[in-house]
């Protein structure tokens, strides 16, 4: 089973997402809650879009 974006409502009506890893393991929240689902399905299209050319920086 691979890796899956769980969308949900929380309690104060807003949508959130989480990414979970096969062994349901939570790896990436959306830091945030979005005001329609529709606001929340776009931040989860811009990691996919964007996390296979992030780079590994060491502070």
């Amino acid at each position: 089973m691979a890796a899956r974006f769980e969308l949900y409502q929380d309690s104060a009506g807003e949508f959130r997402w989480i990414l979970v890893a096969s062994n349901g393991k939570t790896l990436a929240t959306g830091g945030e809650g979005y005001a329609s689902k529709e606001s929340a399905k776009a931040g989860i299209q811009s990691v996919k879009k964007n996390v296979a050319a992030a780079k590994i920086e060491e502070k």
